[in-house]
């Protein structure tokens, strides 16, 4: 529906942001990154997340995710929760959690189209989640 749309798009504008200044700076970095033979600790922090911010943002042709599981992913990676997952098992992780968060918290979806945010509240939820899922992914 055109509300929920509208919704969607506002708890999108609220993580993109962040994304956008992640990536940029990962683009940045990528670039310098070239020519440098030893990166310290913050450059190589900065460019694992955007490595993982990219991984998360690529969709499959033909398969578009649903905008409200855009949300929680991306704030998902953008806050970093994501810098200790191997990024060849970047998309494993995404599919699992977000199935995980179907199975065990559909209210964070149903929250985040309904608050047209990711509300204090909902921010715990997902933060709540991620580190248990986390826990059986990491075994």
């Amino acid at each position: 529906s055109r509300v929920g749309g509208n919704a969607q798009i506002k708890a999108m504008k609220q993580v993109a942001g962040r994304l956008r200044l992640d990536l940029a700076q990962y683009r940045e970095l990528e670039a310098f990154a070239q020519f440098g033979s030893e990166l310290d600790k913050a450059t190589q922090s900065t460019l694992n997340k955007g490595e993982r911010i990219v991984e998360v943002i690529k969709q499959k042709q033909y398969e578009p995710q649903q905008v409200d599981k855009q949300v929680v992913i991306i704030f998902v990676v953008t806050n970093g929760f994501m810098d200790d997952i191997e990024m060849e098992k970047i998309k494993d992780f995404e599919v699992e959690f977000l199935q995980y968060i179907e199975g065990t918290h559909p209210n964070i979806f149903k929250n985040i189209n309904d608050e047209k945010k990711i509300s204090d509240e909902t921010e715990k939820l997902i933060v709540d989640s991620v580190e248990e899922f986390k826990k059986s992914f990491m075994e």
